[in-house]
């Protein structure tokens, strides 16, 4: 009932007929590389996140950024006009 080897190797065929295969060689070469990437990403971001829990005990986050100091308060300001 599923795809049979015979039908996998025809859009195989096909596929590398379409494409050619130095197309092919090297988007699976850039498909590789981004793979090899991301793992490494994901074991930088396991050691990251077991040093920030050194550095901060209790687990919370420290955001660093600015405050935008004109915010909109309308809603601060709807709250004033109703008292």
């Amino acid at each position: 009932m599923g795809i049979s080897i015979w039908e996998l190797l025809i859009v195989l065929l096909i596929v590398a007929l379409l494409f050619g295969t130095k197309k092919l060689r090297n988007m699976g070469g850039d498909l590789g590389s981004a793979i090899k990437s991301f793992r490494n990403a994901m074991k930088g971001g396991e050691d990251d996140s077991a040093s920030s829990a050194d550095e901060n005990p209790k687990g919370g986050r420290v955001i660093e950024g600015e405050v935008d100091s004109g915010a909109d308060t309308s809603k601060d300001k709807s709250l004033d006009n109703s008292s």
